[in-house]
C-alpha cells in the first residue's frame, strides 16, 4: 500500500472516531441538557410552593389582622352603645322615680313597701328613718299610721338627713348598729348591674319595662 492510501485510510479512521466523539459529547450534552431543565423544573416548582406557601400566610396573616380589627372595633362600638344605653335607662329611671315621688298617691305607699322591706332585714330594735326635709314634712301627718302599717311593734322615728337625695329613706337602727338604704341613690347604685343589663338587652330590642326598677 502506498503512502497516499494510507494517509487516506487514517484520515478515514480519524473521521469516524471524531464522528464517534462527536455523537457521544451530543449524548452527553443532551442528558445533562435534560437533567439541568428537570432540575431547574424542580426548583422552580418548590420555588412556586414556597412562593404559594408565603402567599397563603400572608393572606391568613392578613385576614387575622383584619378580623382582629374588626372585631376591636365592634367590641368598641357595643361598649359605647351599652354605655348610651345605660345612660338613657339611667335617665329614664330617674325621670321615673321623680315622678313617682310627685304623686302623692303613689309614693306614699312605695315608701311603706320599702320601710316594711328594711323593717324585715333589721335586727329587732328600734328604729330611726331618715329622709330628705321635704318629704319628711309631706308624709309627718301620716306617719303614725304609716309606720304601724309596715313596721307593727316597732318604734320608727320620723327624722331628716342632710345628704343631697331625689327621694326614699335611709332605716337604721337606733344605736347605729345597722341600716338599711333605701334612697334613689343607693337603689340606682345597687341597681347597677341591672341597668347594664337592661342596656344590652335593648341593643337585641328585648329590654323590659323599666318601671319595675323603681318598684321592684
Amino acid at each position: 500500500m502506498d503512502d497516499v492510501s494510507q494517509v487516506a485510510q487514517l484520515e478515514e479512521a480519524l473521521l469516524q472516531q471524531a464522528g464517534s466523539l462527536a455523537r457521544e459529547h451530543l449524548k452527553n450534552a443532551e442528558a445533562s441538557r435534560a437533567r439541568i431543565l428537570a432540575d431547574s423544573a424542580e426548583k422552580l416548582k418548590s420555588e412556586e410552593a414556597r412562593e404559594v406557601l408565603a402567599a397563603k400566610v400572608e393572606a391568613e396573616r392578613l385576614v387575622r389582622r383584619k378580623t382582629q380589627a374588626a372585631e376591636t372595633r365592634l367590641a368598641a362600638e357595643l361598649d359605647r352603645l351599652r354605655w348610651a344605653l345605660t345612660e338613657a335607662a339611667l335617665a329614664e329611671v330617674k325621670r321615673a322615680f321623680h315622678e313617682l315621688v310627685q304623686d302623692d298617691t303613689r309614693y306614699p305607699g312605695v315608701i311603706e313597701a320599702w320601710l316594711a322591706a328594711a323593717a324585715q332585714a333589721l335586727p329587732p330594735g328600734d328604729l330611726v328613718v331618715e329622709m330628705r326635709g321635704e318629704d319628711e314634712h309631706r308624709l309627718a301627718p301620716r306617719w303614725p299610721d304609716l309606720a304601724a302599717r309596715a313596721a307593727p311593734d316597732r318604734c320608727a322615728t320620723l327624722a331628716v338627713h342632710r345628704q343631697p337625695s331625689e327621694g326614699g329613706l335611709r332605716v337604721r337602727l337606733a344605736d347605729g348598729r345597722a341600716q338599711v338604704d333605701q334612697t334613689f341613690e343607693a337603689r340606682q347604685a345597687r341597681l347597677a348591674d341591672e341597668l347594664a343589663r337592661v342596656a344590652m338587652e335593648r341593643l337585641f330590642a328585648s329590654a323590659p319595662d323599666l318601671g319595675t326598677l323603681v318598684h321592684g
